[in-house]
């Protein structure tokens, strides 16, 4: 979160009298980890262009469809990545082009459609899934073992106690 212009000294006596040492602590963490995720998710971003020619966004697609062989709802979809159903639409479009998915009539409602993957769909996602694992374990490759299975213990709790804090 950089500013344009160095903040005042009023600015900085505000800011400071309102964080408390445990509030920078967790800003600093916040940045870091998003710092980090921003890191990783644009040089894969970049190289799934590179070398697949396939955007993020449609990768992310198919390994949700990857995980659900009878297809999923284009609402559901549109929930488990977080993105719009117009989003989902687009990107659907995309890949049906390619023949890598295909949209089928829902047999418990006529209204709607699910989406699956293709059998050509199937085995692209495969090549692909196997060198995006492979690019995050080299990105990844200069934290120790240890250290990375505490990171997960770490930010599972974290995401426990988001959790259950979003969830009351």
């Amino acid at each position: 979160m950089a500013l344009d212009h160095e903040p005042d000294q009023g600015q900085a006596l505000d800011l400071a009298s309102r964080l408390t040492q445990d509030h920078h602590q967790s800003l600093k963490l916040w940045l870091r980890m998003l710092s980090c995720t921003v890191k990783i998710e644009n040089e894969i971003r970049s190289r799934l262009r590179a070398t697949f020619g396939i955007t993020l966004p449609r990768f992310d697609l198919m390994a949700q469809l990857e995980r659900y062989p009878d297809g999923l709802r284009m609402g559901e979809l549109s929930k488990r990545m977080m993105v719009t159903g117009g989003n989902i639409t687009g990107i659907t479009d995309q890949l049906e082009q390619e023949r890598l998915v295909v949209r089928v009539p829902d047999p418990k409602d006529g209204r709607a459609y699910s989406v699956k993957l293709t059998q050509e769909g199937r085995k692209a996602f495969a090549v692909m899934a196997e060198t995006h694992e492979a690019w995050v374990a080299e990105l990844l490759a200069p934290m120790a073992h240890d250290d990375k299975a505490q990171l997960i213990t770490l930010l599972s709790q974290m995401k426990r106690h988001l959790n259950e804090g979003f969830n009351q």
